[in-house]
């Protein structure tokens, strides 16, 4: 039967026969046994599904990749040691050296030195562009060697709204597909699969965890992009893969061909995987997450509102408010919400921003963001602080640019602490 989110947030993956354990267990084993060397050939040559070493597989990981998977609408998901594991994998999967892609010039941070420095070393390229550009501005970017385009449902840190039905079209006009990073969003607010989207990427570390209990990511796969229709753009899916006696993975795999391949060979060769135990917790995270979220909206909103009338605020950017640049796409792709994060600057200098951050009590000063406790970050000075002013402004971080993530405390108690820090600025 079709379950709605809220049921597969609970009951999701893990589904226990007669005698099993309710809750999922910890297979905290790095290998499993079998009875022939027949069956581990088989497994070897990915003629029959089974585990056999956890860099590759192990059920505790694979319970919790299926939920994500049924939570977003894909058809099959792969979780990674770090939401920038699963990034580098999603575009490392169908680009080699050589290769180019087109990104949003908004997207986090890290993300944005993974694609702009790191990959430039393996040879793959990427162009930034800026999502409020014209049709025309943006495709121009593209190239014939363009293998994807990238972006954020909310961009972290600036809280933009990504258009992706936009880019979905643009995208599949240049014969690629769209990847687009939900984890601000989560599936409870937003299904980006369901407007043209083809990968979605998270930081499980966030909104899905929860509680900053471990460090993860996931790639999940729509199943929809046609791979084949592009054989020669994308050679790794659609032609003989050596390794695995001339196995083709889109004649093999069908709509699982991008998930296969991503397992069998990335992770193969790079090892990327969560351990058993975080994903365990993860799990935990997940059962709570519908109802953790909606809480995080309502809080930031009525912090976001209080923010807008606060004199000492110079501007405020959060989708939910009504004369908010990008509030009429979050009515469109965020109808119930969309995230606890809020992006503001005070009124004065980028050290007003630092006295006012210092000043607070228990909102807390941490290199994280979207869990329960109400946390905040200075871009600028923290997780962006490799950029030149430069690059600080093309990724759309103003220097006193604070990111607020609004926790599930009592929203009163949050707002008072931020009152009586800007008192003493």
């Amino acid at each position: 039967m079709k379950k709605n989110l809220e049921t597969i947030c609970v009951q999701g993956g893990w589904k226990p026969k007669n005698g099993e354990p309710r809750v999922l267990p910890i297979y905290q084993s790095t290998t499993f046994k079998y009875s022939s060397t027949e069956e581990m050939a088989d497994l070897f040559d990915l003629k029959a599904e089974g585990y056999f070493y956890t860099r590759l597989a192990n059920p505790t990981n694979d319970a919790v990749a299926a939920k994500i998977s049924e939570l977003e609408g894909g058809v099959g998901c792969v979780l990674t040691s770090s939401g920038q594991a699963a990034n580098f994998y999603a575009i490392f999967n169908i680009c080699q050296a050589g290769d180019h892609f087109v990104t949003s010039n908004t997207i986090y941070g890290g993300t944005f030195n993974l694609f702009g420095v790191t990959l430039k070393k393996l040879g793959i390229e990427c162009t930034f562009v800026d999502p409020d550009w014209s049709d025309e501005q943006i495709e121009a970017a593209f190239r014939p060697n363009t293998k994807c385009f990238f972006g954020e449902t909310i961009s972290n840190p600036g809280g933009n709204v990504f258009d992706i039905e936009r880019f979905a079209k643009m995208a599949h006009k240049h014969g690629v597909p769209l990847i687009v990073d939900n984890t601000f969003a989560t599936p409870i607010n937003c299904r980006p699969f369901e407007w043209g989207c083809d990968i979605v990427t998270h930081s499980t570390t966030k909104y899905m965890d929860g509680h900053a209990t471990q460090v993860g990511g996931a790639v999940v796969d729509s199943g929809n992009f046609d791979w084949e229709a592009y054989a020669d753009k994308f050679p790794g899916l659609t032609t003989p893969d050596e390794s695995y006696h001339g196995l083709t993975y889109t004649k093999a795999f069908g709509k699982k061909a991008y998930v296969t391949k991503l397992v069998s060979q990335l992770m193969r060769d790079l090892g990327s995987i969560p351990a058993p135990q975080n994903s365990f917790l993860l799990n935990l995270g997940l059962e709570t997450l519908h109802l953790r979220v909606p809480r995080h909206c309502e809080n930031a909103q009525k912090v976001a509102e209080w923010l807008e009338a606060n004199p000492k605020v110079a501007w405020v950017n959060y989708c939910g408010l009504k004369g908010n640049k990008y509030y009429d796409l979050a009515q469109k792709y965020l109808p119930n919400g969309s995230c606890g994060v809020i992006a503001f600057g005070l009124k004065g200098t980028r050290e007003d921003a630092v006295r006012f951050m210092d000043a607070l009590d228990f909102v807390a000063i941490v290199t994280h963001v979207a869990d329960a406790r109400t946390c905040v970050l200075h871009p600028a000075s923290h997780t962006h602080r490799q950029l030149s002013d430069e690059q600080l402004l093309e990724a759309g971080v103003a220097p006193d640019l604070i990111r607020l993530s609004v926790g599930i405390e009592n929203v009163n108690d949050i707002i008072a602490d931020l009152e009586q820090a800007m008192q003493k600025l």
